[in-house]
């Protein structure tokens, strides 16, 4: 059975500073290059949790973008988390802007999920397009399902389908900027999504105090598919890596076939 290395990088971010957000990380994932095969980097790394997509957004030619391909390549890794970008359609009366989750393979290669769950209470759904689909990546036998901060709170969206042979997926990430005001949501709903997955799940959160005084006190997590936590980590900056096995998964979802039993359902677009 096959593993997969993950880093999951717990940092501050300087408040819609790209230039210093991303000097800082790059710092931190260059000795990482040759030690590990995915970085995991917290939701809008580049800006932190902005309403002024007018401001900061980039295109997918963006300057953001483009050092994520380069380190990427560099580094011989496959680099992901969100990005503020403005992707209009042709014909669009105003422009469109996502907090989209950028994919990112040493060979140039991306995938993007747009956060669907925007966060209302933040006013993101005023400025910020919901995306319609998911996107779950592949990289050495293993499935990997990208989701996006607030979208943790919707089980639906996360939940395995019970329409195949085998499960969806088989690590489930989340990126996030989520406040250290309501981190036991954020504790309890990464262990839920794990168990009833039967999948491996980490999170990626920030600390610090953003634009706006909000603190984030992180506790980035990896949970392992009974929900037991395999790490986290509070308060300070961190830079954990950690192998998972697909053995010790395919013993929990042969032992306990509890995913078999799911509800079958069908997302709305709306």
């Amino acid at each position: 059975m096959s593993s997969i290395t993950i880093t999951l990088i717990q940092t501050d971010l300087v408040w819609e500073d790209r230039a210093a957000n991303l000097q800082q990380l790059e710092q931190k994932i260059r000795p990482l290059a040759g030690k590990t095969e995915l970085v995991v980097l917290p939701e809008m790394f580049s800006t932190g949790f902005s309403m002024r997509p007018g401001l900061l957004a980039e295109t997918m030619d963006g300057p953001t973008v483009q050092w994520m391909k380069k380190l990427a390549a560099e580094c011989r890794i496959i680099l992901t988390g969100s990005v503020i970008i403005e992707d209009t359609p042709a014909g669009a009366e105003k422009p469109h802007y996502f907090n989209r989750l950028i994919w990112m393979l040493p060979n140039g290669q991306m995938g993007v999920y747009d956060k669907r769950h925007r966060f209302a209470y933040a006013g993101e759904d005023m400025h910020y397009t919901a995306g319609q689909k998911r996107l779950i990546a592949s990289v050495k036998g293993w499935k990997i399902n990208l989701l996006i901060c607030y979208d943790l709170r919707f089980p639906v969206w996360a939940r395995q389908s019970a329409a195949g042979s085998s499960p969806e997926y088989d690590v489930l990430i989340y990126v996030a900027n989520w406040p250290n005001r309501r981190i036991h949501a954020w504790k309890t709903l990464l262990q839920a999504r794990a168990i009833e997955n039967q999948a491996f799940v980490a999170g990626v959160n920030r600390v610090g105090k953003d634009g706006n005084g909000i603190e984030h006190s992180g506790h980035s997590m990896v949970v392992d598919p009974l929900g037991e936590i395999l790490y986290t980590k509070e308060e300070a900056e961190d830079v954990f890596t950690i192998t998972l096995q697909k053995s010790a998964l395919e013993e929990v979802r042969s032992k306990l076939p509890f995913w078999k039993d799911a509800d079958g359902f069908v997302i709305s677009d709306k």
